[in-house]
């Protein structure tokens, strides 16, 4: 009989643990067991049975008999104990000559850690108090070739982590939950939007015109059309052009890419939920993001509004202030930027205070340095960032009290812009002169700035109606709700650098 193989700490292209796992499946199969079978019953999984028999008592037995399947995580006394997990947790597989037949005990020889077998047998409690499946049958259902890590903790498996995810989720049950979370998020809010009448809709991925946001695009080329086209950084415009077609409620939970750095709260590709409501503003969409966002809070923690996030205690209980940004900056500076409205004054001001702004900055950019740098990290309850200069909002619609800001608001839970929200721009007049500041300033080298959009002035023309817009970052948020330090344990497959073999 082949030597069983132990569990390595790397995974190797080729060494002695996968040559004896090889020679495990090849034995099997001179005795007619097939490693990789199309079809299996499952009746039961490991969570239901340890919810169903919580109460019985050590020792006893039972005459239920269940199948379950899942991957052999241990395997003690040459087989007699097993550690089978699957999609919902770990159950123990007892394995005895009193209820095997000999052909499956010398099959058993030959399985490893690692290989997905499917069981059945009857259900009982160990004497010890160990949720137990006397096993009367057993079959290989997948044989696994590559030996699993025997450890998952410290710096030397960050690498294998972000790049083979899978293997990640076989070992992390940490990483399990998280993106079981994830999944209820993003199902919650599906849910409470469809609950309040808002139908989900689907926008293009590829745009002949990058807009929606300012950032940089990624370029791509359509060889049939001969056309250059760009990876969506939004899709704003798309739904309002809905909107504009009498659609009053729309939402798209979506995929957007911006060529730009990644870091801990930045991925280049990432989800973000953008909703659009007719005959709103943005003081209904702040309350739709208080809505959405306790209630994604309530669902994943037991209907509890507090959570937990590195040495902070965050209550999301509405509602959140809702404090201006030029304010929030005077609150913490001294200094009344709305006092202070030329461009060149704002930014000597800026210096004083001990931010660099860059050369030609407007007064919009030279507010938002001085936010960002004084103020945006003492942000970590909830709350609402109003009334953000007109210069660096160029789809929000002028503010109705004071025409050098507008209605537009940023949400920030933990230091971090979690939702960016306005009234939206309907005037195709003003759409169309905020497009030639972004065009003038793409050319003289902003490549972030917005490109012009004449359709989306054209859609304007035809009347879009009073308007609040949303984006809410579905990375971000889950990060927070999950305890993640890194947007990359929250995205299964997160952007990486090119892997160099040695």
């Amino acid at each position: 009989m082949t030597k069983k193989p132990a569990a390595a700490e790397t995974l190797p292209d080729s060494n002695l643990l996968i040559d004896a796992k090889i020679e495990n499946m090849k034995q099997l199969q001179a005795r007619g067991v097939t490693p990789y079978p199309y079809h299996f019953e499952v009746t039961h999984h490991a969570a239901g049975l340890q919810e169903k028999y919580k109460d019985i008592a050590n020792g006893t037995e039972t005459s239920d008999r269940v199948t379950v399947a899942g991957r052999m995580m241990s395997n003690r006394n040459s087989g007699m104990f097993i550690d089978l997990k699957d999609v919902s947790g770990k159950i123990q597989i007892f394995s005895h000559k009193d209820h095997l037949s000999p052909e499956t005990l010398e099959h058993l020889g030959y399985f490893d850690i690692g290989d997905i077998i499917g069981v059945t047998g009857l259900v009982r409690r160990t004497p010890r108090g160990e949720l137990t499946i006397n096993a009367e049958k057993i079959t290989l259902l997948t044989k696994s070739i590559r030996p699993l890590p025997e450890k998952y903790h410290g710096l030397h498996d960050v690498e294998l982590k972000y790049r083979k995810r899978y293997v990640d989720l076989i070992m992390n049950d940490e990483s399990r939950a998280t993106f079981k979370k994830r999944s209820q998020i993003i199902s919650f809010i599906r849910q409470a939007l469809a609950d309040e009448n808002f139908m989900e809709v689907e926008t293009p991925m590829l745009h002949p015109i990058a807009g929606g946001a300012n950032a940089k695009p990624f370029l791509t080329h359509h060889n049939a059309l001969d056309m250059q086209l760009y990876l969506r950084i939004a899709p704003e415009l798309y739904l309002k052009r809905l909107v504009v077609g009498g659609f009053e409620r729309v939402f798209e939970i979506n995929r957007c890419f911006r060529n730009e750095g990644i870091s801990v709260k930045h991925n280049p590709e990432f989800t973000s939920v953008e909703i659009y409501q007719a005959y709103a503003d943005y003081n209904d969409m702040m309350s739709l993001t208080e809505r959405l966002i306790v209630g994604a809070v309530k669902a994943t923690h037991n209907g509890e509004t507090k959570v937990k996030y590195g040495d902070n205690e965050i209550d999301f209980k509405a509602p959140w202030p809702r404090k201006s940004m030029t304010g929030l900056v005077k609150d913490k500076t001294g200094v009344d930027f709305m006092e202070i409205t030329d461009a060149a004054k704002a930014a000597a001001a800026a210096e004083k205070l001990g931010v660099s702004v860059k050369p030609g900055s407007n007064w919009g950019e030279v507010v938002e340095s001085v936010f960002g740098e004084k103020v945006e990290e003492t942000l970590i309850q909830p709350i609402h960032v109003t009334d953000m200069p007109k210069d660096i909002s160029p789809l929000a619609k002028v503010h109705r009290d004071n025409d050098i800001l507008t209605e537009r608001f940023e949400t920030y839970v933990n230091a971090w812009e979690v939702a960016n929200a306005f009234s939206e721009l309907n005037s195709p007049f003003d759409q169309l002169d905020r497009f030639k500041k972004q065009v003038e300033a793409r050319e003289a080298g902003n490549e972030e700035a917005q490109m012009l959009d004449e359709d989306f002035v054209e859609a304007l023309e035809y009347g879009l109606p009073p308007t609040g817009g949303l984006g809410i970052g579905i990375d971000r948020l889950v990060m927070l709700l999950t305890d993640s330090a890194s947007i990359r344990d929250v995205i299964a497959f997160p952007t990486l650098r090119l892997h160099q073999k040695a």
